[in-house]
């Protein structure tokens, strides 16, 4: 009789647990209540209740990642508005840490990379306006403006004790995101730099590879991705797939099953197996990582460079009843080797950090490239 009402007391006491769990979270939303209602009476000044919603929304998504946010109809309208001719950038892929906007990269050629914002940099203000506080897309719309007019941006930068001010002239940023040319001593090997994965990218490396392939002289490869900020999926697997013969690419996984894919490599390595160098950096992200990641689990190229930056997920665009949105991870990237590259990006095979003040990706002193070129000759 003792084991049959001992068995019964617990039974009864594990079955209102899922009760509490509700119960706790009806106490949460009514503390916020109470919270609202004490802001409301006893704040030192008068607040829009409607904005400081708003602001609750959008630390609620904020806190589950860097790049889930919310948009009030006013943002979502205008970032779905074409606004081709009217408005510029400067020409930086941004991310959020701790609050604060990040620069994952600056894009070749464009406003932000001429005046010298690196990647890691953080603004810290966008104009007079202090960053603290505000949302990724917020900042985004702070940076745009006429195309012409000037944005002065305030950034802290890694081992620099004092802020530094940046002037930057907005402009339409258009990038031409595959460029390449005949490098090395003996002029065998191939460049080519992807500034980014946009639509027609696959189509234009596929010609500079067959390009290259024409040359008899041509030996090896090297594949320039450092201040990739990413771009679009099927690019880097179309991308990736020109350098393998089978084996998975990439994967997703989501609590969807539709958000749950693998994708594979068809077979037919465009050049033949000739060695690959690839190079990446803090800026490299994304789309980037997924190249680099899965070239370097099937060892099929050698990455050189810094580690990359870390940007493993995928976010859909969600439309609300208000007219707003939000921006919300629904998936994340996984490499070949099982290894996701959220927040831990992909390792180098070989570690060489960029050189000197006047380090200029591209050039003669360039030394991670010129470290590239004597591996052919090693």
């Amino acid at each position: 009789m003792k084991k049959i009402i001992i068995l019964f007391f617990f039974l009864s006491i594990s079955i209102p647990t899922t009760v509490f769990s509700k119960n706790n979270l009806y106490e949460k939303i009514d503390l916020f209540g109470e919270v609202l209602e004490n802001i409301k009476k006893d704040y030192v000044d008068d607040v829009d209740q409607a904005e400081m919603m708003d602001s609750a929304i959008n630390g609620v998504l904020q806190s589950l990642d860097p790049y889930s946010a919310y948009m009030s109809p006013e943002l979502f309208k205008e970032m779905q508005t074409d606004t081709k001719g009217e408005f510029g950038g400067l020409g930086i892929e941004i991310g959020m840490e701790a609050g604060v906007v990040k620069v994952i990269s600056p894009i070749d050629d464009t406003p932000a990379a001429k005046a010298g914002i690196k990647s890691g940099d953080y603004i810290v203000k966008i104009g007079k306006e202090q960053v603290q506080g505000k949302s990724l897309l917020e900042a985004v719309k702070l940076m745009r403006g006429p195309v012409g007019t000037s944005i002065e941006l305030t950034v802290r930068r890694k081992n620099i004790k004092k802020p530094l001010v940046f002037n930057i002239i907005r402009k339409i940023i258009e990038v031409q995101s595959v460029s390449s040319r005949i490098i090395g001593a003996d002029e065998n090997l191939g460049y080519i730099r992807l500034k980014s994965f946009n639509e027609n990218s696959d189509e234009q490396f596929l010609k500079s590879i067959k390009e290259f392939e024409k040359k008899p002289k041509i030996k090896g490869y090297v594949l320039d991705l450092r201040n990739n900020p990413g771009g679009l999926l099927t690019q880097a697997i179309n991308i990736t797939d020109f350098f393998l013969d089978d084996g998975e690419i990439v994967s997703t996984k989501g609590r969807k099953i539709s958000e749950t894919r693998k994708f594979f490599a068809r077979k037919g390595d465009q050049i033949n197996g000739k060695p690959i160098v690839v190079l990446i950096n803090n800026g490299s992200a994304s789309a980037s990582e997924i190249f680099a990641g899965a070239l370097k689990d099937h060892k099929r190229a050698i990455i050189l460079g810094e580690n990359s930056y870390g940007k493993g997920s995928v976010q859909s665009i969600i439309p609300l009843r208000n007219g707003g949105g939000i921006r919300l991870t629904i998936s994340k990237y996984y490499l070949p080797s099982g290894k996701s590259i959220s927040e831990v990006g992909v390792t180098p095979d070989i570690f060489i950090e960029e050189k000197g003040d006047d380090f200029l990706i591209n050039s003669e002193k360039d030394n991670q490239l010129n470290y590239a070129i004597k591996l052919f000759n090693s």
